[in-house]
């Protein structure tokens, strides 16, 4: 259990769930990276860039690491959590209901790029982190400035804080690389998936008010376009 490479349960890059999937799940959070998306809302200069990152170091207090094992409800607390700044797909996490390492003890995993989020529930007993980014806990209720556009491998961004709804485009991606996924929370299970798709050529897609989260992988930079 741990280990970097697995194949991660739910919604991964290359899997395509064909049509809409309507059942409800229980998600939160929301942000970018500076690295891994371009959603990051501009920053002011002077005196308030400097309340600005102030505000930011505050925010961005570490809930733990990003390598580990933790048992939930002792070692970390239930909740939505976000990591940034992760690159080449080297971040893997993974939701257990015990402690076995069986494959059958995995509630859901992610290899990531860019920015994950992953909401642990009060009923799982084991969170494993390995190559990750620090791991931030994510208020349900921040708002932000969302951007009008996103890097292609800006992974998981939260819509309405990071990215505004809309409809976008990425064009010129290559050989079904890139994969998009609309999702309704972070739990990273079949039924958080409203949409998805492997594209080669140019991809487009609406995001809507009622998503809670959007990810892209392998794709060309998207920009909204309605």
């Amino acid at each position: 259990m741990g280990m970097k490479g697995k194949v991660a349960l739910g919604a991964v890059v290359g899997i395509v769930v064909i049509g809409a999937v309507s059942a409800n799940a229980g998600n939160d959070s929301g942000d970018s990276s500076d690295k891994g998306s371009s959603a990051s809302a501009d920053r002011s200069t002077g005196g308030e860039k400097q309340k600005s990152d102030a505000a930011e170091v505050a925010e961005k207090k570490v809930a733990f690491e990003g390598d580990g094992d933790f048992q939930v409800g002792s070692d970390i607390k239930p909740g939505t959590y976000r990591t940034t700044g992760n690159t080449d797909g080297m971040c893997y996490w993974e939701r257990a209901k015990d402690s076995s390492g069986e494959m059958d003890s995995l509630l859901a995993n992610d290899n990531v790029t860019g920015t994950s989020y992953v909401t642990i529930k009060a009923t799982d007993k084991l969170f494993s982190s390995s190559g990750c980014g620090d791991w931030e806990a994510v208020d349900e209720k921040a708002k932000g400035s969302p951007a009008s556009k996103m890097a292609g491998d800006a992974g998981m961004l939260r819509v309405g804080v990071d990215i505004a709804p809309g409809t976008y485009k990425s064009t010129g991606n290559t050989d079904d690389s890139c994969y998009w996924e609309r999702a309704k929370n972070a739990d990273h299970s079949i039924d958080s998936i409203i949409a998805n798709n492997n594209v080669t050529g140019t991809a487009v897609v609406t995001i809507s008010s009622s998503d809670a989260y959007f990810k892209t992988y392998g794709c060309q930079d998207w920009k909204k376009s309605a």
